[in-house]
């Protein structure tokens, strides 16, 4: 086991299905393939996903300005954990639909000229990723086993369709730059992975209630919106 990868976030992860992957793999992912269930699905090597994530640390924090990095995730799954990741990072987020043009057309209205990519998918932000070929970009993935990882610099292999997991690995990422940098130690006790997760419209409907009736809306409005 890596170090650093302590027991209960392996089983966070497990519990996040993290390790599950498609019934589909792309060859160049069998690295990172424990194994496979009876039903075709494979399952990811979660210390290898460890690793990963250590790395992508890395080179967050190898950028002396956080507000040069670009966060893009189309799918909705995604969108809180991008909207939480930049909150701490103080990154650039693009969550929902990424508009062409962003990262190479000086003419855009939101021209951005990131110095590092970040994207939940590889074929959902297709367009953000094939930007960032042609401005030489490196970028870091989520991975499904399924993925290409044509442009993809460092691929964290992961469930990245489920809203739990994707919110996780979001959460690990933050916490693991945000050790490196100093500003919180790893046996601190951090923000919980659940404010990471995409919250759907009951959920979020019955906590504004509760806030109601404890009388403090505003702070519940605010943290929930995407």
């Amino acid at each position: 086991m890596s170090n650093n990868l302590q027991k209960e976030d392996v089983i966070k992860m497990i519990i996040a299905n993290t390790h599950l992957g498609h019934r589909n793999m792309d060859k160049k992912l069998a690295y990172y393939i424990h194994s496979r269930e009876k039903d075709g699905t494979y399952i990811f090597n979660l210390d290898k996903t460890w690793q990963k994530i250590q790395l992508a640390a890395r080179m967050i924090t190898a950028v002396a300005d956080p507000s040069r990095i670009a966060v893009v995730a189309g799918r909705p799954e995604a969108h809180r954990a991008v909207h939480k990741f930049c909150r701490f990072i103080r990154s650039q987020g693009y969550a929902g639909r990424y508009q062409p043009g962003t990262f190479t057309n000086r003419l855009a209205p939101k021209y951005f000229e990131p110095e590092l990519l970040i994207i939940a998918d590889p074929t959902i932000d297709h367009q953000a990723l094939a930007e960032s070929s042609y401005c030489n970009v490196p970028v870091i993935s989520l991975c499904n086993s399924d993925s290409k990882l044509s442009f993809v610099d460092c691929a964290i292999p992961c469930n990245n369709k489920a809203k739990n997991s994707v919110g996780l690995m979001f959460w690990m990422l933050a916490r693991e730059v945000l050790i490196m940098k100093g500003t919180i130690k790893r046996e601190d006790e951090w923000q919980l992975p659940d404010i990471f997760i995409a919250l759907d419209e009951k959920t979020m409907d019955a906590m504004v209630k509760e806030e109601q009736v404890e009388g403090d809306v505003a702070p519940a409005t605010a943290d929930f919106a995407e």
